[in-house]
């Protein structure tokens, strides 16, 4: 185990509020340990690149201190931090091969034996063939790859990455993720990578912080952060969830034992982030992939034990690897359900009467005072 935390990324206490007033960031505490590749997540105007950009030092911070490893890069201009910076644009010389590219920085700096480095980082990003052809010859992943080598040869501390993958199509960006993982893997340096897709952050980093309006929601494992949202903004943010309004009744041991729509719900206490009295309200969550369908017809044959509410199919959707489904229940307007395509149920069309029914430990509590539509997207978003 490496002790050396040369490549560490701390934040203490930085925020940036601009002259007009608006606060991009407020005050922040963060540590990116070296060594480790981590994601700063979150949508348009959230402040993730606001702070990438003081960690740069394109940006000046208004409050607070930056640390690369021990020492204090506060007031230092770029080109004397130890970082390198990744963008969407991959900004190329159009006029330079691959080759000089890659070359550029360390001629810049006056080395003149280039070609064993190049020849390296090139290989390392599976471009080796490519050496002598012009940017505009490369496809879209390609370029990317380059700029990413032209990053790393001068060996930076921390490589960072404002969103990467943005320009490019879907399959490309999937392919993008498992290569910039692994070439995270074998140079081993901090990667500290600015984006607001889901997928992608829980793809490739090892610890996501997930911003919303210049603050840090929440932190933690891609898992972590899915299977326990601490927040309805996390909740709705990261993939989707059911929430339900629901009023705590009597505690039993380690549950809590809740009252929806006419019906009991069992939440374990461990997997509550509200305060929870009785007669008090929590949202419970559920995600749409734990919960299974029924019909109505065959509602005896559910094991005891599960959470389970009644509901009609209101729409489905068959997405080739499961059909989504959109269920009116009492305790809510449309649930979402996820089930894999393996044994379909020939009668579980709109219309039908269903029993949703999903394990206990699947379900998750938050504070019912939060807006319980937060982090939802909308189309409008999306587009943008």
């Amino acid at each position: 185990m490496t002790t050396d935390n040369s490549g560490d990324v701390r934040l203490s206490g930085i925020s940036k509020t601009y002259d007009n007033g608006f606060t991009a960031v407020h005050p922040l505490d963060l540590t990116v340990p070296q060594g480790s590749f981590f994601a700063l997540l979150g949508a348009s105007g959230c402040g993730k690149t606001t702070t990438l950009r003081m960690i740069a030092g394109l940006e000046e911070p208004s409050t607070g201190t930056v640390h690369l490893g021990d020492q204090d890069v506060t007031l230092l201009p770029p080109y004397k931090r130890p970082v390198n910076t990744v963008f969407q644009s991959y900004a190329l010389f159009p006029h330079l091969d691959i080759f000089e590219n890659v070359a550029f920085g360390l001629r810049r700096r006056g080395i003149k034996s280039v070609k064993k480095q190049v020849e390296e980082m090139l290989e390392l990003v599976q471009l080796g063939e490519q050496a002598r052809k012009k940017p505009h010859q490369l496809s879209g992943g390609q370029q990317q790859r380059v700029a990413v080598a032209r990053a790393l040869i001068n060996h930076p501390k921390v490589l960072l990455l404002d969103e990467p993958l943005g320009a490019l199509d879907l399959k490309l960006r999937r392919q993008m993720q498992l290569e910039l993982k692994r070439i995270q893997t074998e140079v081993g340096i901090t990667f500290v990578h600015v984006t607001h897709d889901q997928e992608e952050a829980m793809t490739m980093a090892d610890t996501v912080a997930v911003m919303n309006a210049g603050r840090v929601e929440q932190l933690g494992a891609p898992s972590d952060l899915y299977e326990n949202p601490r927040t309805t903004f996390v909740a709705n943010f990261l993939g989707t969830s059911n929430l339900i309004e629901a009023e705590v009744g009597t505690g039993n041991g380690d549950d809590l034992v809740l009252k929806a729509g006419g019906g009991k719900l069992i939440l374990p206490r461990a997997r509550c982030s509200a305060p929870a009295t009785a007669g008090g309200k929590v949202l419970v969550g559920i995600r749409p992939e734990k919960i299974a369908l029924t019909h109505a017809d065959d509602a005896g044959t559910i094991p005891e034990g599960r959470n389970r509410l009644t509901g009609r199919i209101a729409d489905a959707s068959f997405i080739g690897v499961s059909t989504q489904y959109v269920i009116d229940s009492p305790v809510c307007d449309e649930l979402a359900v996820y089930v894999q395509n393996v044994e379909r149920d020939g009668r579980l069309v709109p219309g039908a009467e269903v029993v949703l029914h999903w394990s206990p430990a699947h379900t998750f509590g938050l504070d019912a005072t939060q807006d319980i539509d937060a982090g939802v997207e909308t189309v409008e978003e999306e587009a943008a």
